[in-house]
């Protein structure tokens, strides 16, 4: 059954940026580990995530962790002997695999908007897509009327397709995630879910 989609008009832009800034400052006072609650450091409890999931990192990620044990057993395999390379084994591959999980991502919807959050960073408001500015999420890869879609993260077992369609500055914009409800991320933009 087709849903409506968001039937309104640009909002003004001080109302996108205001929303952008109430993103961003509900997103810091929660932990990246979304399960672990407010952090510490919050002066004001913030209200809680309307939606949250983590992204494994994609190929770039696999590819640098690889890069890291190849060249970590190398340098010492050229120093110090295949036997110190052995023996550095165990170590190069904690390395690698803590540059796998510290590339992994957090989609992250909030009372306003919605953002793909590193772990360690600091959410770049102007990254931050606003709640207002969301038009329409359709299950499956963005129809072909709408504009050239940006992928934001690739498939993984047991999630579906989600494209959103949102304004940004230059004009209506797409976005495609993968995801493990997309209902209830569609609930959290304010959005039916079309199929």
């Amino acid at each position: 059954m087709p849903g409506r989609q968001r039937d309104r008009a640009r909002p003004p832009r001080a109302a996108a940026d205001r929303a952008r800034r109430s993103h961003v400052e509900q997103v810091r006072g929660h932990r990246f580990i979304a399960g672990w609650g407010p952090k510490r450091s919050a002066t004001v409890v913030p209200a809680p995530l309307s939606y949250w999931q983590y992204r494994p990192g994609g190929p770039f990620a696999a590819g640098a962790a690889v890069l890291v044990v190849v060249l970590w057993l190398g340098l010492f395999g050229w120093l110090a002997g295949a036997a110190a390379a052995r023996e550095e084994l165990p170590l190069a591959l904690v390395a690698g695999v803590a540059v796998y999980v510290l590339n992994t991502r957090r989609v992250t919807v909030s009372d306003h908007g919605l953002s793909f959050d590193v772990a360690g960073s600091r959410t770049d408001p102007a990254d931050v897509v606003p709640s207002v500015l969301v038009q329409e999420v359709h299950a499956g890869p963005a129809p072909a009327d709408w504009p050239q879609a940006d992928r934001r993260g690739g498939w993984w077992p047991g999630r579906t397709r989600v494209a959103v369609r949102h304004l940004g500055d230059d004009g209506e914009q797409a976005l495609t995630v993968w995801l493990r409800d997309p209902a209830a991320f569609a609930d959290a933009l304010g959005v039916p879910l079309t199929r």
